[in-house]
């Protein structure tokens, strides 16, 4: 079944238009949802606005948007005033900058839609896709849909482009808000940090093999429900001791993989070996 497109826009760059189509690359499958019910019937309940003066119900037509610029103390603004300021969609995603693809830190990565070519820009797409996979560069563009602006990330993917949505710099928090102290590193520790590492280390990102098990709890449980059986809460899993001093976490971690390596190796062949065969009884008792 093909991607149902969201939307149309043109990638531009100096006199260069490309057609495009956008496709969201993702779908969120992270919770699952419930409502709130009147637990006496299991009714469905509405929200509704309140007055925190007069305690009075009060109709959406009879709102306004408020902005609080000091304690208790609003400007309030029409829908159409709100609009005045609204950027106008203009469907161009407009590249203002090449740069190379590991210079943009991940922090700053957010939704991300695939891009398509549009009808007559399939030549031009390739084009741009091959360019920037050869030059290792992606294109930082600005692009207004909704009523706002965006920075965005366009890059190369195996097959097509890929439009990442990102984060404005004052969106982003800097570590150095963070405490970390200054713990002092030994060569031994991290000697073992690195085996650690060197253990549990893979070559590819493989998502396949990463599951949300929450998720999955909630919805056989839900299921079950639906099912009209009981379902049957397991207790939580005691926490583990705590090992404090770090060279020797780091030991048993190492010891706990090595453990776990070795429950998982192939039993010998027995088909194979026959010394590991146990030795057959002849029929009437005779070995």
């Amino acid at each position: 079944m093909s991607a149902r497109s969201l939307a149309t826009a043109t990638v531009s760059f100096g006199l260069v238009s490309i057609p495009v189509r956008l496709y969201s690359a993702t779908e969120s499958q992270a919770a699952i949802s419930f409502n709130m019910l009147h637990a006496k019937c299991n009714s469905r309940l509405k929200q509704q606005y309140i007055c925190s003066k007069d305690g009075e119900i009060v109709p959406r037509e009879e709102t306004v948007k408020g902005y609080e610029f000091a304690k208790d103390q609003y400007v309030t603004f029409t829908d159409d005033e709100v609009k005045a300021f609204s950027e106008p969609p203009t469907k161009l995603i407009e590249i203002a900058q090449f740069v190379p693809v590991a210079k943009v830190d991940p922090i700053y990565f957010d939704k991300a839609y695939f891009l398509g070519p549009d009808k007559g820009g399939e030549k031009a797409y390739k084009l741009l896709a091959e360019a920037m996979k050869e030059s290792g560069r992606c294109a930082l563009a600005k692009y207004a849909v909704r009523g706002k602006q965006y920075i965005v990330l366009v890059r190369p993917v195996e097959g097509g482009l890929v439009m990442q949505q990102l984060l404005y710099a004052d969106e982003v928090r800097s570590i150095d808000e963070v405490p970390v102290g200054d713990a002092k590193i030994t060569d031994p520790e991290l000697k073992l940090a690195l085996q650690l590492i060197d253990q549990i280390a893979a070559e590819e990102f493989e998502p396949k093999i990463f599951e949300d098990e929450v998720r999955k709890r909630m919805q056989a449980a839900i299921d079950q429900k639906v099912a009209g059986q009981e379902v049957t809460l397991s207790p939580a899993e005691a926490p583990r001791a705590q090992i404090v001093d770090l060279m020797e976490a780091l030991k048993a971690s190492l010891a706990a993989k090595g453990e776990a390596e070795q429950r998982r190796a192939p039993k010998r062949d027995e088909r194979a070996d026959p010394e590991a065969r146990p030795a057959k009884v002849a029929r009437g008792g005779r070995k």
